[in-house]
């Protein structure tokens, strides 16, 4: 083992364990973020997964609701739940793909890209103000450690939610 890597036996208690500490942190950081956009978002209203749907059709206009489920880590149940909110709201549209008429492309309507415009301008400023006073090559660090994370769990086969589902 090396200076690096430290035992879960060399801490009498989870909490002690540098890699528990910063996991915790980082949840908690996460959980703050989320609690305060959904606070600065609320004359919006929309909430943190649809935020996150509309954000990722806003990047990648046209994708499918099974694309899209696997982007954001969530079975296709999930998005079948919170799509027609969406579409109700004339935020998103669902169309048929040209090529296979079994398939439905996802995109935003006007509103819900004038929408997404202005959610991301609070996201944005969120995310600037949290981490003013950290360098940049500090948060490098950060995303760097939480990308291998990420590919690590994916790595392993990480159980997700409605998972077979995802096919």
């Amino acid at each position: 083992m090396n200076k690096n890597q430290a035992s879960p036996k060399d801490h009498h208690f989870p909490w002690e364990h540098p890699r528990f500490r910063s996991w915790i942190a980082v949840a908690r950081a996460c959980q703050l973020m989320q609690q305060t956009l959904t606070r600065r978002m609320a004359h919006l209203d929309i909430k943190p997964p649809h935020l996150d749907i509309v954000i990722n059709l806003y990047r990648f206009d046209g994708i499918t609701q099974q694309e899209l489920a696997r982007k954001l880590l969530v079975g296709r149940s999930n998005m079948s739940m919170l799509l027609p909110q969406l579409e109700k709201r004339g935020l998103i549209e669902r169309r048929g793909d040209a090529k296979d008429k079994r398939v439905l492309r996802l995109s935003l309507t006007a509103a819900g890209r004038a929408l997404t415009e202005e959610a991301m301008e609070i996201q944005t400023a969120l995310i600037e103000s949290s981490h003013a006073g950290s360098p940049i090559e500090d948060c490098m660090k950060v995303a760097e450690s939480m990308e291998r994370i990420i590919s690590t769990l994916l790595k392993e086969d990480v159980e997700l939610p409605d998972r077979e589902s995802q096919g």
